[in-house]
């Protein structure tokens, strides 16, 4: 038992080891003789649009997740989902595989530090989980269906990432409606599973957490519809934003477009961050290397735009990160503005 524990640091650390040396050999290989001058080069008009994108994604998907709390009659300010959300999202960048990592804690904090209850709290960040990886994956099988009709991208067969992608979708949306439908059969399975742990005050109550969350769940589904709706929304708005600032970079680094180009770049990017390597090192680097390679497109340029993109990731990363040290201790809402 404590060697298979002991394990998930080492395994942790070997992951980083190898996406950081994926990524030292990919960018080793990148001329980046004008790199430097294409940053200076940069006019403050420039990073202002660069920055104003990026913060308005990130409210985007803040106040996304504050629809869906109030659609919980959850009492959350916007500031205070946005500290925990951009601290989680420190967590889920050093753990292998970009798309999960920081929920446990998001749930803590939400519960620990904001006094949402238990099993509001793990409400809240499912659902917004769920919203982002849907819209997600919604959004690559569309940018993947763009490219079945591509010459300029036959070199890859899209069929099968196609196929992987809507499976994934539907299988999200069964989830869902065995959630909603079948709360009773999911009931049984989590007592049986609480009566391994009868000695924890906690775990053995885990039935009664669950038809807990489960009422709130079926209330929300079924009254607050428009709120839920208008969240798909600004998920939808904030892809908007993602797409317009990756073409802003592409422009910022001279690379040479088309629709048909673009598309595929793009998806080769979001793809790549779902591999399981911390924060896509070394997969996103990998991905921009080959897919220029192959459609003939200027390797510094290449260069230029992975650098572009690990330092939005690095600020914010230490935005994240500044969050930190104000949620270890509880704070009544009321108490801050």
């Amino acid at each position: 038992m404590n060697s298979t524990a002991n394990s998930f640091p080492y395994s942790r650390y070997l992951a980083w080891i190898a996406a950081l040396g994926l990524a030292a050999w990919i960018l080793s290989r990148l001329p980046f003789t004008d790199l430097l001058q294409t940053i200076i080069d940069l006019g403050p008009s420039q990073w202002l649009v660069w920055i104003a994108l990026n913060l308005t994604v990130i409210a985007l998907l803040a106040g996304r997740w504050q629809l869906l709390t109030r659609a919980m009659a959850l009492p959350c300010r916007f500031l205070q989902l946005l500290r925990v959300r951009q601290a989680g999202q420190v967590i889920s960048f050093v753990t292998p595989g970009p798309q999960f990592g920081g929920e446990p804690l998001q749930v803590y904090w939400l519960w620990q530090r904001y006094a949402v209850p238990g099993h509001a709290a793990f409400l809240a960040v499912g659902l917004d989980r769920f919203y982002e990886l849907w819209v997600n994956f919604a959004v690559l099988l569309l940018a993947v269906l763009m490219l079945l009709t591509s010459r300029s991208a036959a070199f890859v067969d899209w069929q099968i990432i196609a196929f992987i992608l809507l499976g994934l979708i539907l299988l999200m949306g069964l989830f869902g409606w065995y959630l909603l439908r079948k709360p009773l059969h999911t009931r049984d399975w989590i007592k049986r599973l609480g009566s391994r742990w009868q000695q924890n005050e906690r775990l053995r109550n885990l039935d009664t957490h669950w038809s807990q969350l489960n009422d709130l769940l079926r209330e929300v589904s079924s009254r607050q519809r428009p709120t839920l709706s208008l969240a798909l929304g600004l998920s939808l708005l904030a892809w908007i934003g993602m797409i317009a600032e990756f073409w802003l970079l592409l422009s910022f680094v001279d690379v040479p477009l088309d629709l048909a180009t673009f598309i595929f770049l793009f998806t080769v990017v979001r793809l790549a961050f779902l591999l399981p390597l911390p924060g896509g090192v070394g997969s996103v680097e990998a991905g921009l290397f080959w897919a220029f390679q192959a459609l003939a497109l200027p390797l510094p340029a290449a260069a230029g735009l992975i650098l572009l993109m690990r330092l939005r990731d690095v600020v914010i990363l230490l935005a994240g990160a500044a969050a930190l040290p104000g949620l270890r201790s509880p704070l009544a809402a009321a108490s801050e503005s």
